[in-house]
């Protein structure tokens, strides 16, 4: 038999890499697509030389006609990890920047339905293919000052869940993993904006978040599932933290 086929969309850090770590070394043929085309061939690179297949695809989620092109390349899928998406800002409703949340709407929400709708029918054709969308608790509950970031996880949630509506009864899974507190290197300095106080003030008095790796091995976990076991939501927070609003720091 063929070696399985996994995309995973964001691969040049944190749960996107973590995950194509993981799934390389479950024994599927990982392709890496982010747009930092250095990352995801020094991952190409290291995941090779440790014996395991992986290819490197640079890809903006966001440009349809690219998706397209890409898509074009693959008959058969058996799992794609839609995990391209971010935060920007943590402003209020009434001063948030509406370039950002149209920049983060487009990435978490149109991005991952440019890849599943694009890459549907190998998904389809492999008789036994799984969706995987990496929300968030965000999308699942809101908090102040991340109306944006908290509106397109909210979408992606949508997303996934008429997607399971929707196509129930072929040989397609639709798993939505939706992680809590994930400390990685880049999430919280890039919501803002390469400020690294305001990054660490997130996770500040918290002994332990989660991490990249917590993440990608739910993630495995669940896409390895028997194929008759669909995974439909599964949220995973660091033991520290209650709800989004409700953290214990210790300070």
């Amino acid at each position: 038999m063929p070696t399985p086929i996994a995309i995973i969309t964001g691969a040049s850090s944190g749960i996107g890499a973590a995950t194509a770590r993981q799934l390389a070394a479950a024994g599927y043929r990982v392709v890496l697509t982010a747009r930092r085309k250095d990352r995801i061939e020094a991952l190409e690179a290291e995941l090779t030389a440790a014996g395991h297949q992986a290819t490197a695809y640079p890809l903006d989620v966001t440009d349809r006609a690219a998706v397209d092109q890409f898509a074009t390349v693959f008959r058969s899928l058996a799992v794609l990890v839609n995990n391209a998406g971010g935060a920007l800002g943590a402003d209020p409703v009434a001063t948030s920047d509406p370039d950002d949340w149209r920049q983060m709407y487009e990435t978490n929400v149109i991005g991952t339905l440019n890849l599943t709708q694009a890459l549907l029918p190998a998904l389809t054709a492999s008789g036994d293919g799984t969706v995987v969308v990496l929300s968030s608790t965000a999308g699942h509950g809101t908090y102040e000052n991340g109306g944006g970031y908290v509106a397109a996880k909210h979408g992606a949630h949508v997303l996934a869940e008429t997607l399971r509506l929707e196509i129930v009864g072929t040989p397609v899974r639709v798993i939505e993993i939706a992680p809590g507190m994930v400390k990685t290197e880049e999430f919280a300095t890039t919501r803002f904006r390469g400020d690294t106080d305001k990054a660490a003030k997130v996770y500040a008095g918290v002994a332990e978040p989660l991490s990249a790796d917590d993440v990608a091995e739910t993630i495995t976990w669940a896409v390895t599932r028997p194929p008759h076991v669909n995974i439909d939501l599964l949220v995973v927070r660091p033991r520290a933290q209650a709800s989004n609003t409700k953290v214990h720091r210790e300070l």
